[in-house]
């Protein structure tokens, strides 16, 4: 038997985009129900990238999404390009007048969570989207089962795919599961969380002979690290000397704090944007829209961009009947996706090592970094970017 149930919008995705964005319409009185075919746990616990542009700490923190934002976050002034053995320190509050915080996604995750389940939401955990239908009317739909076996029908006003990477949702807008521009990197980062306190104040991007290095922090006594690796590096193949070493060697003169490596995994490389980020009554954000190279910390922030404009567009539709905000929704979201995907590529060719690249091409590598660092206005367009654009920019 399939039980059928009635919202105003269907939200396929507990992830950033999904949550906030049901918060932010349930402050205009619109009510939703979201899916996912996760449980909470999951959710709450896998580890994720946690650099927040100061416009993305504003909507979390403004609209009560979130308080640890501010309390337990930590405000980044700047970051450090390392390269030929010296540091040199991009000021974020001087070129710009923004920073940004580090605040981990899965933190993030916890507090819209449990705002939207004191709020009364409609959260559906382990329960997963298979099929999405009548978008070109104003009654489209969503199927799912439920972790029991239970097969259910949303019938909605709107539909909108958080759903991350293999989005369910993406086939009714784009009419394929794949229907979109797409760049694969060659090369990946190894990355590991240790216990440790912090090896530096700030993040260190480092340019090295040996390829990129990155490192991060996640609190006083966690940090995470990357180094550059072949795609298909085994995680589990190297001990925890060779790692260090290899770490410590991508980021000469810099002492890094060494402490036990209790988690290791490698991230593949891949940008992708979808031919169409809306059609009809469907819609995508967040990552089932847009994936980004992680060196330019886009991720988490371009979906809340998305749900920025996507809020105001289903109230002037659902509240006052006007199309004007979602007919031109995909056209200004593009506008600020295309400039992040510029970004994180910029910043990934800057400072990854091409297993090809020749004695001239490593120069010319250096001569880019240079030309950043030694000018203010190349210091000033990476603080730009990194520390975000204005909203509906």
């Amino acid at each position: 038997m399939t039980i059928t149930v009635r919202t105003r919008v269907a939200i396929v995705g507990a992830g950033p985009a999904g949550l906030l964005l049901s918060h932010l319409l349930a402050d205009a009185g619109i009510e939703s129900i979201i899916l996912d075919r996760r449980g909470r746990d999951e959710i709450e616990s896998t580890i994720r990238a946690g650099i927040l542009e100061q416009e993305t700490v504003r909507v979390l923190s403004e609209t009560g999404a979130s308080d640890r934002v501010l309390t337990v976050g930590n405000r980044h002034d700047g970051i450090e390009l390392h390269f030929e053995g010296e540091g040199h320190r991009i000021d974020f509050p001087s070129l710009t007048g923004r920073s940004v915080w580090l605040y981990p996604q899965h933190e993030a995750l916890k507090d819209l969570i449990a705002a939207r389940l004191a709020a009364g939401q409609d959260l559906r955990f382990e329960t997963e989207a298979t099929a999405v239908g009548d978008v070109e009317s104003d009654h489209p739909w969503v199927t799912a089962t439920s972790a029991d076996g239970t097969d259910l029908r949303i019938k909605a006003e709107f539909v909108v795919g958080a759903d991350g990477s293999r989005s369910v949702v993406r086939p009714a807008v784009t009419g394929s599961s794949s229907g979109g521009y797409f760049r694969e990197y060659p090369f990946a980062w190894f990355g590991i969380l240790c216990e440790a306190p912090p090896s530096s104040d700030e993040l260190i991007y480092s340019n090295s002979p040996d390829g990129f290095a990155l490192i991060s922090q996640r609190s006083a006594t966690v940090q995470r690290m990357y180094f550059q690796c072949d795609p298909e590096a085994d995680p589990h193949a190297v001990s925890e000397a060779e790692i260090w070493d290899t770490l410590q060697a991508r980021v000469p003169g810099t002492a890094l704090t060494e402490g036990p490596i209790f988690q290791r995994d490698v991230l593949r490389f891949r940008s992708f944007v979808a031919h169409e980020l809306r059609h009809g009554r469907a819609v995508l954000v967040g990552d089932a829209a847009h994936t980004v190279p992680p060196t330019g910390a886009k991720g988490m922030n371009l979906a809340v961009a998305d749900v920025v404009l996507l809020d105001r567009a289903l109230r002037a539709l659902l509240l006052e009947t006007d199309t004007r905000l979602i007919d031109a929704f995909a056209d200004t979201a593009l506008r600020r996706i295309w400039k992040a995907q510029h970004f994180s590529w910029w910043m990934t060719s800057m400072l990854h090592t091409a297993s090809d690249a020749s004695a001239f091409d490593q120069r010319r590598q250096v001569g880019e970094l240079r030309s950043v660092v030694e000018s203010e206005a190349g210091r000033t367009f990476l603080a730009e970017a990194y520390t975000g654009w204005p909203h509906g920019v």
